[in-house]
């Protein structure tokens, strides 16, 4: 499941539409990590400029496309709460990838190591960490949904709910810094938004 609803305000514009230096989209990109992660199919959870994001996913050209699904999430203003919410109710696999669309330097390695990490067992916690730090790909089995589901609002995500279960940590950081990109592209105008 990769999440790219949000407006990325302080990125200068939905991650969603990104694109990297040759022009990938970033929402491509991403998937293409799951998919050559592991992942049989990659449910792709939009919102803001959601039919633009779909479109990208969906034209001719991508040789993806049968095994992405379009997942709206209507809440998405709500935050990431929300949005993992609409991927999750999705979800019809014994365990779940769960990653950003704004990764850009983690690889299908990542994905591979924490699938494998947990395997496809329905019981399985699993995240990938960075210098220790916990990031993404996270791996989630299916009997975790419903509890997981009842701690998600606003713009909180699984992270409580990962640190108070018996998560896996799966170090990755052989493989990627795993930072999240919120720096706007070189020719997006400023939105006035100085946090660092």
């Amino acid at each position: 499941m990769l999440l790219a609803a949000g407006a990325g305000r302080r990125a200068g514009g939905p991650k969603g539409l990104r694109r990297d230096g040759s022009g990938t989209a970033w929402v491509r990109r991403a998937a293409e990590v799951l998919l050559d992660g592991g992942c049989d199919r990659v449910l792709v959870v939009v919102g803001a400029a959601g039919d633009e994001v779909a479109d990208l996913l969906r034209a001719p050209g991508w040789s993806h496309r049968d095994r992405t699904v379009v997942v709206p999430c209507p809440g998405w203003t709500a935050g990431m709460g929300a949005s993992l919410e609409a991927g999750l109710r999705a979800v019809t696999a014994d365990v779940a990838v769960v990653h950003l669309v704004d990764l850009p330097d983690v690889p299908a390695a990542a994905v591979h190591r924490v699938l494998d990490s947990g395997g496809r067992n329905r019981s399985a916690l699993a995240r990938a960490t960075y210098a220790g730090r916990p990031g993404h790909p996270v791996l989630v089995g299916a009997d975790h949904l419903p509890p997981l589901l009842a701690t998600l609002e606003g713009d909180h995500g699984a992270r409580g709910y990962l640190d108070a279960h018996d998560t896996l940590a799966v170090a990755c950081d052989d493989l990627a810094t795993g930072l999240d990109d919120d720096a706007p592209p070189d020719d997006a105008p400023s939105s006035g938004d100085t946090r660092p």
